[in-house]
């Protein structure tokens, strides 16, 4: 039994997922992978399923009946990885934008350094993104640099995607409260964690674009977030994020 989860949400990632996944176990630490694919038209499923007899015992798939949204493909996750044993939870996208060599570092951050959150942040040195458009970029860096202004929060890549979190920060969020499902998500988990009290540490990598398959970002994504943000300000004057006794 590995005491680290990776889960990867898919829509329509034929191309990357089965690379992703035999990218995360040829990894030296042992690391679990739980797919949880929101009935991808072009048989994403079927092709974890291919993989599974292969991996019985860290391998897992998660099918939901359509496209519910990021947050709620993680929260359903987290739900998931909490019923079990696992002490540590990673967030990663499917499309090789997060390196999965990386996951080695965050989980070191985690386990053997001071952290409750591990973020793999492409802003903490200098921007650190690769094959993204220059438009793209500077509309990432001053959307974190927005979310700090409004909550204070002291995290340079606020939407970062490429999280791990130690167990007990996802048994104290409340996870009802995370109101978010798209871009959104990942600035109030993060936001979530900071109100608990818990220590978020930023680990440096390098973001690469996919190539491959189509990118699922929007105009809508950003709309959230940009309204998203003040809205969950707004919303933690009133309350915690903490679970009730």
């Amino acid at each position: 039994m590995s005491e680290a989860l990776v889960i990867i949400p898919t829509y329509n990632e034929k191309e990357n997922i089965q690379k992703i996944i035999k990218a995360v176990f040829n990894l030296i630490n042992s690391f679990h992978v739980l797919v949880i694919d929101d009935n991808s038209e072009d048989g994403t499923a079927d092709l974890v399923k291919q993989m599974m007899s292969q991996y019985p015992e860290s391998l897992f798939l998660e099918q939901r009946p359509g496209k519910l949204g990021l947050g709620t493909a993680y929260i359903h996750g987290f739900k998931w990885a909490l019923k079990r044993n696992y002490q540590y939870v990673f967030e990663m996208d499917a499309d090789f934008s997060h390196n999965p060599a990386d996951l080695m570092r965050l989980l070191d951050a985690c386990k053997n350094g001071n952290a409750d959150m591990a973020i793999g942040s492409r802003y903490i040195n200098g921007v650190n993104v690769v094959n993204w458009p220059i438009g793209r970029v500077i509309m990432s860096y001053y959307a974190s640099a927005y979310v700090r202004l409004i909550t204070r929060m002291p995290v340079r890549d606020a939407t970062a995607g490429f999280k791990c979190y130690r167990r007990h920060v996802l048994e104290i969020i409340d996870l009802s409260k995370i109101k978010f499902m798209g871009y959104a998500f990942q600035i109030e988990m993060k936001f979530a964690a900071w109100r608990c009290g818990f220590n978020i540490v930023e680990v440096p990598i390098v973001f690469t674009d996919r190539t491959e398959g189509k990118s699922k970002m929007s105009s809508g994504i950003f709309k959230e977030a940009f309204f998203g943000v003040l809205q969950m300000k707004i919303k933690s004057w009133f309350g915690s994020y903490k679970k009730s006794n």
